[in-house]
């Protein structure tokens, strides 16, 4: 691999993504989205797609455009509230949907991360999310065991990176891309900006390059806000 990870493109960074892989996508709500590659993945047509994502984006944005080209076989996400043909494929019995709370879904990714195999958890307990999972008792609370993510592929949105993969994400921006960067065997990464090695100031580096194995400089990024309130 070498120093240098850097790729031409989208395109070019998700071209050995075949179909029925599992991919990691960062983002939250629509605030660090890899848009970049999620266009080259519908424009490759690859399909049958496991994504483990947050949400699921909207209708004409973000996964909910891999919805529309029926690309995606199984969500693992936390909320999907706003995404209507999400919605439909899910009621429908299209879309295999595994439904995971929040930090739950967080500490799946981290735990994959730290090259743990599993981690315990008192959320879901007495719930649909406890059915079929080993329970454990600690100080007489019980918790479920939840497994380690195991995605072929990570792809996340960075603000600033270098050419040896270093990278840095831009505030609320750095969501689930962080700790999905890291848990990923491959790990792909677009960035608004990109620069020599060497020129990031290491006390500043979110994810090191050793954990990204491809990197690029995205273009047109429409950064949409997902509800704007503004005042009468």
């Amino acid at each position: 691999m070498g120093f240098n990870k850097v790729v031409a493109n989208a395109e070019e960074a998700v071209k050995d993504i075949q179909d029925g892989a599992v991919l990691m996508l960062g983002g939250f709500g629509l605030c660090g989205l890899p848009e970049n590659c999620i266009s080259a993945l519908i424009s490759k047509g690859v399909k049958d797609l496991t994504c483990i994502s947050n949400n699921a984006g909207v209708d004409d944005f973000g996964i909910g455009l891999m919805l529309q080209t029926k690309q995606v076989k199984k969500m693992i996400s936390s909320y999907v509230g706003e995404n209507a043909e999400f919605e439909r494929q899910l009621l429908s019995g299209e879309l295999e949907v595994e439904l995971i709370p929040q930090g739950t879904l967080a500490t799946r990714c981290l735990a994959a991360a730290y090259g743990m195999p599993a981690i315990f958890t008192p959320a879901g307990v007495g719930t649909e999310i406890a059915e079929g999972k080993e329970m454990r008792n600690f100080d007489g609370k019980d918790c479920l065991m939840e497994m380690a993510f195991n995605a072929d592929y990570a792809i996340v949105k960075a603000w600033k990176g270098d050419t040896a993969g270093n990278i840095i994400f831009n505030k609320t921006a750095r969501n689930f891309n962080e700790i999905m960067a890291m848990a990923g065997k491959v790990t792909i990464v677009e960035v608004e900006e990109l620069v020599p090695a060497g020129t990031l100031d290491p006390n500043f580096i979110h994810v090191p390059g050793i954990y990204v194995h491809r990197i690029f400089q995205g273009k047109d990024y429409e950064k949409r806000i997902e509800q704007r309130t503004v005042a009468k």
